[in-house]
């Protein structure tokens, strides 16, 4: 007797793309959500890069990527800041040295921030730098070699914070406004390319850059008050597996009980 799911793909012609011999490039790929993301798909069977910018945590995702790829899997790291143009140069001359194309980019790397009354104007500009520009350089970069292959997804993690706009976190809020404006306006300009676009916003997810401890997180976690990185990860992968003819342009993920 054929599996209740074999019947459905055939009845319906619904068959999900696989990752297998995939190549994909995580941007602060070395701790919370870009590293569960990193190891979920290495799972699947795909080559991936990562970078981030301290050597200890690159060190400990890889070894942990490292266990779980399948045997065909090329797993890399390498230590750099996405807000530095030079960093990023030097990531995608190694993408193009180690793997035949790049398929998959998952812009991840962004950091936290107060409110306008907090931080020099320097300490903005690294924000910005990291948050946005950092993205959009990525982006551009990929964008050069998947329109080449005529095919390609980049995924961008956003926020819902884009959406709440709330008191208090104006300066991340900013980067992560122009981050939901640039997916939208970028998806259009490279779909005739072949190359897909998708936009996930979290909510409060349980990482590095919340002010909770990882105890307060876990209990979070249970009362369903905080999302944990495994779930964005889920969700990328249920993106970049869709049928070639779904675009999953836009996802907002968040945690069930949350304040309004």
């Amino acid at each position: 007797m054929k599996h209740p799911a074999a019947v459905f793909n055939e009845k319906f012609d619904y068959q999900t793309q696989s990752l297998y011999d995939k190549t994909v490039l995580v941007t602060g790929g070395t701790t919370g959500i870009g590293r569960a993301t990193a190891l979920l798909l290495a799972a699947q069977g795909a080559h991936v890069m990562i970078f981030g910018r301290h050597k200890q945590e690159l060190n400990d995702a890889l070894k942990d990527i490292q266990a779980v790829k399948t045997d065909e899997g090329n797993i890399l790291g390498l230590q750099a800041d996405v807000s530095k143009m030079a960093d990023i140069q030097r990531v995608f001359k190694e993408v193009d040295s180690q793997f035949e194309k790049l398929d998959i980019l998952i812009n991840n790397a962004a950091l936290g921030y107060e409110d306008l009354l907090h931080g020099s104007d320097e300490d903005w500009q690294y924000i910005v730098n990291t948050n946005l520009l950092g993205y959009m350089s990525c982006a551009r970069e990929a964008v050069k070699r998947m329109k080449s292959a005529g095919e390609g997804h980049i995924v961008n993690i956003g926020s819902i914070s884009a959406h709440k706009r709330k008191g208090g976190d104006s300066v991340y809020v900013a980067t992560k406004s122009a981050i939901q404006g640039f997916s939208e306006s970028l998806g259009r300009e490279v779909n005739p390319m072949g190359i897909k676009v998708t936009l996930i916003e979290p909510g409060l997810v349980g990482t590095d850059m919340q002010e909770e401890s990882p105890k307060e997180q876990r209990k979070m976690e249970e009362d369903l008050k905080m999302l944990k990185a495994e779930d964005i990860a889920a969700c990328v992968l249920y993106t970049l597996t869709q049928p070639k003819r779904c675009d999953v342009t836009s996802v907002v993920i968040r945690q069930h009980l949350m304040e309004e």
